[in-house]
């Protein structure tokens, strides 16, 4: 297989594996809705969009049928001490009947010390979704910074039921990172547990999705990375992705990919 064939073969991997998403302050109808028709492409559609709370009602109508399943977020994006507050955003979201809810965990109350109020709020969130709807813990690692502290982290958002656990929120500087991907991925893989991994936030290009790929593939082995267990959050993203399965030229990697 040459490099091009490759880079397709990459790019049809990833468009499955994508929450196409928009959380812009004053994202309206007219672009969530864009938003939904952007996930439904020729070469197969994404597996979610990813939009705020309110738009809920409207992406589920408009992707009906479609196989795209409808996210939204929750305590987002400082993920403040409030469990309350997360719990009844999580309720409202599975009550407009989203799939899927990315809610943010209390990353500074983490960082003070307190673990056990951040699991709480998780767990909290978790049965609010219920057996049906899945909840995707960020952690926002950009925050957290050191290995030890997102490996940790992590092990803290699967013990409190996290379906999946997500880096970034993509609202501060740091966002994802292959390093911080690699101690997510690992601390999945000690726990023995079917929980998933997003990357969120910076990813642009099919060379940047082709690296986060390849760390699945090399930590939980080749079969692991379906849309069931690993996701990208991105909305730029995809247009490199359709370029690519278009025929036209990859954008060049990143420095360090």
């Amino acid at each position: 297989m040459n490099d091009q064939a490759r880079t397709r073969t990459v790019a049809r991997r990833a468009l499955q594996l994508l929450d196409l998403t928009s959380l812009n302050d004053g994202d309206t109808d007219a672009e969530v809705s864009a938003l939904c028709k952007r996930a439904v492409t020729e070469f197969g559609h994404t597996a979610a969009v990813c939009v705020w709370p309110q738009f809920v009602p409207l992406a589920k109508k408009q992707l009906a049928g479609s196989g795209v399943a409808v996210a939204a977020v929750a305590n987002f994006p400082a993920g403040t001490a409030d469990i309350a507050r997360a719990v009844e955003e999580t309720r409202a979201i599975v009550a407009d009947k989203g799939d899927e809810v990315d809610v943010v965990m209390p990353y500074e109350a983490w960082l003070a010390g307190d673990r056990a109020f951040a699991r709480e709020l998780i767990t909290a969130c978790k049965r609010a979704c219920g057996k049906s709807v899945l909840l995707k813990v960020i952690l926002e690692t950009g925050r957290l910074e050191t290995v030890d502290n997102i490996g940790t982290a992590s092990l803290d958002a699967i013990e409190a039921g996290a379906d999946f656990i997500k880096t970034s929120t993509g609202k501060i500087d740091i966002a994802a990172t292959l390093t911080a991907a690699e101690a997510m991925l690992i601390a999945i893989r000690e726990t023995g547990k079917n929980t998933g991994f997003k990357a969120a936030g910076g990813i642009r290009t099919t060379a940047d999705a082709a690296a986060y790929l390849a760390l699945a593939d090399k930590i939980l082995g080749p079969g692991w990375a379906t849309p069931k267990t690993f996701r990208f959050g991105a909305s730029g993203l995809l247009n490199d992705l359709l370029a690519v399965l278009q025929g036209e030229a990859a954008t060049p990697a990143k420095e360090g990919y």
